[in-house]
């Protein structure tokens, strides 16, 4: 890596090292791509890993996502900043690629049996990892995973959900409940094995 690579990195922090970097990867600079890649890899995978079933998928998605990043560059606003840009390059990559594969996707549900609750309640939320908790996503059917994830943590309404997943307002409503049941079966199977 070059001392102007190394400069870059170490100060991405602030602004102008950003702005510089973004105006190298707009000339072609194949060491800035690799450095901008490398410092919004984590917060990319961050976003990718919630839309996909397994982490080679996100990965996938991810570097998807940064070919576009890389290729819009040019026509990006810049009164945007790049990081907010970047989530929503990301997001929208890990839709195009639900909506690819998602007659591929099997979509049996999860066994929704309830399991008995001890009577004394448990937080079990307070109790479980980030990494538990993207797992639990994971495990939703690619329809309710990806309205869960625009509604819930990205914010999106349910007619935007719509418009990105070309279903109906009342699909997306449906389809965040069923989700949202699911995560609470699992949660209710994770407070009884922990404190059976």
């Amino acid at each position: 890596m070059s001392r102007l690579g190394e400069n870059l990195f170490k100060t991405l922090e602030e602004p102008l090292q950003l702005v510089e970097l973004i105006q190298s990867c707009l000339r072609g600079n194949r060491e800035a791509q690799k450095i901008l890649y490398k410092s919004f890899y984590g917060y990319a995978m961050s976003i990718c890993i919630r839309y996909a079933l397994t982490r080679e998928e996100a990965k996938e998605i991810v570097n998807d996502g940064f070919m576009k990043v890389f290729t819009r560059l040019v026509s990006r606003d810049e009164q945007v900043p790049f990081k907010p840009w970047l989530r929503k390059v990301m997001i929208n990559t890990a839709i195009d690629h639900y909506r690819k594969h998602s007659k591929h996707y099997n979509h049996k549900e999860i066994n929704e049996t309830l399991a008995w609750i001890p009577s004394q309640q448990v937080d079990v939320i307070g109790d479980i990892s980030y990494e538990e908790l993207i797992k639990m996503i994971q495990q939703l059917p690619p329809a309710y995973r990806a309205v869960f994830n625009l509604y819930v943590i990205d914010g999106y309404t349910h007619e935007e959900v719509a418009e990105q997943l070309d279903i109906s307002v009342g699909a997306s409503k449906s389809n965040l409940f069923k989700a949202r049941e699911n995560l609470k079966a699992v949660l209710k199977k994770i407070n009884v094995k922990r404190y059976a």
